[in-house]
């Protein structure tokens, strides 16, 4: 028998329902902030997830399905949809022409990580991006629009901040950093792989021997230039207007390359201890790394799988008709029926010719709100039998008034 692969899952029964659900409510909200759908392909080039995750990632090192087509491109799934996007964006020119662009997506993601929990090979991503706005009320919005979502989906988290600066203040702090973390015996290889490539990601090292040695160095939002420092006092002022409680955390430097000044991350602890369900931040110099004109970007991405046991479906609504036959000669009767019925609402047939108490028990299952069903005699008399299953009302109607 043939399986599917290590963690890679199919969507169906309750999760698929959840998945829909999740997918419908965060779109209507992200609609009613102005942000317009795109997609983007699942394969890319990929250079294109090296130039921007960055090579000190563990996307990058570690994660990606990476492969050589018949081609002889150097490809890979994507793992994550903010460079997708940024990459469309350029690639469209839009950098040039100045203006506001506000999109979501939502799809499949792959990365070749330890299956668990909430965490899968292929998973699932609801995300926004928008370009050409520097103003911080850019990035209060996009945290706004995330609790948002989450209120709707009935999903307790917590608001964790960080501020990641600038090149102004970044630099000069990453050589004293690297002076710094050159002087401290016993790190991991991880670690000490990233000294050369992104040393501030030392601080997101999971492990606990690192942190207790990393706990005296200096950190960046300590060493924030003005206009940083000003800008992150400005979202957390918003944010205490707004009666939006959050906790900061000097070591919250998210897992990709590419953020600058705002980070954050939303966490649940009803999926483990303070668990990521979501994240973002500020990435004004990504468009400019693709070779595209330096453009102000903000955006966030939510893990559909990670919150999928913390959503409750709401009461199924009945909704559409349910068309039954008792007798062979009414199947072709009924499927015109619902072909008619199909251009405004839900139809299902049931081919099978059953008794009425079978065919209620389908529909039942089937959620419709009308039950409809042709006998021997509604045959006779060109009438249907219709019951609506929630007041439970039955009556018999001409078919052509159906």
């Amino acid at each position: 028998m043939i399986t599917a692969l290590r963690g890679m899952k199919d969507l169906h029964g309750e999760a698929s329902a959840k998945y829909q659900y999740i997918i419908q409510t965060a779109t209507q909200i992200v609609k009613n902030y102005g942000f317009s759908f795109i997609e983007t392909p699942q394969l890319e080039e990929a250079k294109l997830f090296k130039r921007s995750v960055g090579e000190s990632s563990d996307i990058v090192g570690k994660e990606m399905y990476e492969f050589v087509d018949k081609g002889g491109n150097e490809v890979c799934l994507r793992p994550e949809g903010t460079a997708g996007v940024v990459r469309s964006f350029i690639e469209k020119k839009y950098d040039k022409t100045g203006g506001t662009y506000r999109w979501f997506y939502y799809g499949t993601m792959f990365r070749y990580e330890r299956p668990q929990k909430g965490r899968l090979r292929q998973f699932h991503q609801f995300g926004c991006e928008s370009f050409g706005e520097a103003s911080v009320y850019e990035d209060f919005n996009i945290i706004l629009m995330v609790k948002e979502i989450f209120a709707a989906l009935g999903i307790k988290q917590k608001l964790i901040l960080n501020s990641l600066g600038c090149s102004k203040c970044l630099t000069p702090y990453k050589e004293k950093l690297v002076e710094s973390l050159k002087q401290i015996d016993g790190l991991c290889e991880d670690c000490k792989r990233r000294i050369q490539t992104n040393p501030v990601r030392v601080f997101d090292c999971k492990n606990q021997k690192c942190q207790e040695r990393l706990q005296s160095m200096p950190r960046l939002s300590d060493a924030l230039c003005q206009s940083c420092d000003s800008d992150f006092k400005s979202l957390r002022s918003l944010l205490d207007s707004f009666q939006i409680s959050y906790e900061l955390d000097k070591n919250l430097v998210r897992g990709l390359d590419y953020y600058t000044k705002t980070a954050f991350e939303f966490v649940s602890d009803e999926i483990g201890a303070q668990s990521s369900i979501a994240g973002g931040g500020r990435y004004d110099r990504l468009v400019e790394y693709l070779d595209g004109k330096p453009t102000p970007a903000v955006g966030f991405a939510l893990g559909v799988e990670r919150i999928m046991d913390l959503v409750t479906l709401p009461q199924p609504v009945r909704k559409g008709w349910y068309f039954g036959a008792m007798s062979e000669n009414a199947l072709e009767i009924i499927l015109k029926l619902a072909r008619k019925k199909r251009k405004d609402d839900i139809a299902v047939v049931e081919y099978k010719t059953k008794s009425l108490k079978a065919h209620l028990k389908a529909a039942d299952k089937s959620q419709a709100k009308f039950c409809a069903i042709i006998g021997e005699d509604e045959l006779n008399k060109d009438s249907v039998w219709v019951k609506d299953l929630d007041s439970k009302e039955e009556r018999v109607v001409h078919r052509e008034s159906l």
